[in-house]
């Protein structure tokens, strides 16, 4: 099956060597996105505007490419601090409706540009 790459100004731009999301079939890969603002470029101050921006940068990218939260079948979350795993749940239950996704929350050490939190995404959208 050959790759479509997805790509959308209405999400930050690959600061690396990788597309913003990868789809095979009805599957879409979404590439991990920390809380940089598309429309100015900069990581958004504070935990909790990072956490927000995480989930609008992934709905961005999920609308790209025809789907949306909705069909999301995995979600990977990484944080530089635990004690904001209650945060992500909120915002994750105002981002993605039920039934949830099955999801994976990481501490890490660092994230690019000292961001607070990162998720990834896997989608599975109906043609």
């Amino acid at each position: 099956m050959p790759k479509q790459i997805i790509q959308t100004d209405r999400a930050p731009q690959a600061i690396g060597t990788y597309s913003q999301a990868v789809r095979v079939g009805n599957t879409v890969y979404v590439s991990g996105q920390i809380g940089i603002d598309p429309a100015t470029g900069k990581l958004v101050d504070g935990v909790d505007a990072q956490i927000e921006q995480v989930f609008r940068n992934l709905e961005a990218i999920a609308f790209a490419a025809g789907g949306s939260l909705r069909d999301a079948v995995k979600v990977s979350v990484f944080l530089t601090d635990m004690a904001n795993f209650a945060r992500v749940n909120e915002a994750m239950a105002r981002h993605v409706p039920q039934p949830y996704p099955a999801r994976a929350a990481v501490g890490v050490a660092s994230l690019p540009r000292g961001a607070l939190v990162e998720a990834e995404a896997v989608l599975a959208i109906e043609p």
